[in-house]
């Protein structure tokens, strides 16, 4: 999936967020898809959220609790709604670790962070919550570095070729960020793994520093 920069919420600011299926083979380079656009590059993009992948298996349960809500059901209707750049069936952040090395077509791509959830999911689904319930969730997704560039296509198999990692599952990792945020034995591991990307490997250090959880609400809510 891909998208092209468009004015999104209230003040029409410039975001790639709503992304449509690709046909065809498509260049992946360091820095992502070469047909994609973020409208943010300091929270969106870059060597470390090079791709986005959202599981599909996810949508369903999307889509129950925002009709409860009375949320926007229709970005659901195909992949991309979360703005992922890759959608499966059958592999959640339950099986996924970070440093996970993936083949897909002839790119090497690498796990390198679970998604923050941001304002900007609230205005894509008409539920002023969503962020939040996608954080306290833990069906976020997760962002790939690019190891090696090459092509993708629509239809190529996702294939685990090393998993340096194995206690480190993303289910995990969201749950000392988000669930049990103080247990500093947990974070100092999280600081050391080479694999996980450096901002949240600061993040984990100022925290056992600190002894304070960093505030969340502007990146939630928005500014």
């Amino acid at each position: 999936m891909a998208g092209r920069l468009q004015p999104f919420g209230p003040k029409g600011v410039p975001s790639g967020i709503a992304k449509s299926p690709v046909d065809g083979p498509v260049r992946v380079t360091t820095v992502g898809l070469d047909i994609d656009e973020q409208g943010d590059p300091r929270h969106h993009g870059g060597p470390e959220k090079a791709l986005h992948h959202y599981p599909r298996d996810h949508y369903a349960g999307w889509r129950q609790e925002l009709a409860g809500q009375g949320g926007n059901v229709a970005p659901l209707d195909q992949p991309g709604a979360f703005g992922e750049n890759l959608s499966t069936v059958g592999v959640t952040e339950a099986d996924v670790c970070v440093g996970d090395r993936y083949r897909l077509g002839t790119a090497l791509l690498e796990v390198s962070q679970a998604r923050q959830p941001c304002w900007k999911l609230n205005h894509r689904f008409g539920f002023a919550g969503m962020s939040r319930a996608v954080q306290g969730s833990g069906r976020t997704g997760w962002y790939y570095r690019v190891i090696e560039e090459g092509e993708i296509a629509a239809g190529d198999r996702l294939e685990l070729v090393n998993r340096p990692y194995p206690q480190w599952t993303l289910q995990r990792l969201l749950h000392v960020l988000y669930v049990d945020r103080l247990n500093y034995a947990a974070l100092a591991e999280m600081a050391e793994l080479p694999c996980l990307a450096e901002s949240w490997r600061k993040l984990a250090r100022q925290r056992v520093a600190s002894q304070v959880v960093e505030d969340m609400e502007k990146r939630l809510a928005g500014g």
